[in-house]
């Protein structure tokens, strides 16, 4: 069986590359709205599942999907839509604990997995300074949280609960795992 990523994100890609996992990637264009006061694990493993049944699938190919979003206090933290945003987000998880839910999909076309993994991030509080520098670098840009954990972002973060690549945008350790009952 052959692997398909449904995903334009090269972190999920580095991330399955360090797993030992040959793939190629396919995505498709899908939507991405929610109804207003979505739970943060159900808005993951929903995305994800809808971009994976979006993506085409030949018999012999698995198709993997996924979808990353950060939350505090049950609001979810999507892309930046531009520096103030990205700044705002930043202030927010300054000095707290937030969580990582990554919602992941993974389908041979007879057998559908569907889970979502969380992990607890806590920020130490973060000045001005830190936060504009942070914009300036361009970094937090295409990353929800408006932070990535994989570059300067992990600057911020005090410790973590749970799984560092779910962070990242792959829980890879459970992922392998369902991927294994398909490939």
């Amino acid at each position: 069986m052959k692997l398909i990523l449904a995903s334009n994100s090269p972190r999920r890609a580095d991330i399955l590359k360090q797993g030992g996992f040959s793939f190629e990637k396919r995505v498709a264009d899908t939507d991405e709205t929610l109804p207003d006061g979505i739970l943060p694990a159900e808005a993951v493993e929903i995305l994800a599942q809808r971009k994976g049944r979006a993506v085409p699938r030949a018999a012999d190919e698995v198709l993997l999907a996924a979808d990353t979003v950060v939350a505090l206090d049950g609001r979810i933290l999507g892309k930046p839509m531009d520096a103030a945003d990205a700044e705002a987000m930043l202030e927010m998880l300054s000095g707290h604990t937030h969580s990582v839910f990554t919602g992941v999909y993974i389908t041979d076309g007879e057998r559908e997995i569907l889970f979502h993994t969380e992990t607890r991030v806590t920020f130490y509080p973060l000045t001005q300074a830190e936060i504009r520098g942070y914009i300036q670098s361009g970094e937090p840009m295409d990353k929800a949280g408006a932070y990535g954990i994989q570059g300067r972002g992990a600057l911020f973060v005090e410790k973590i609960d749970g799984d560092y690549f779910n962070v990242v945008g792959l829980p890879l350790a459970k992922t392998a795992k369902m991927l294994k009952e398909v490939l």
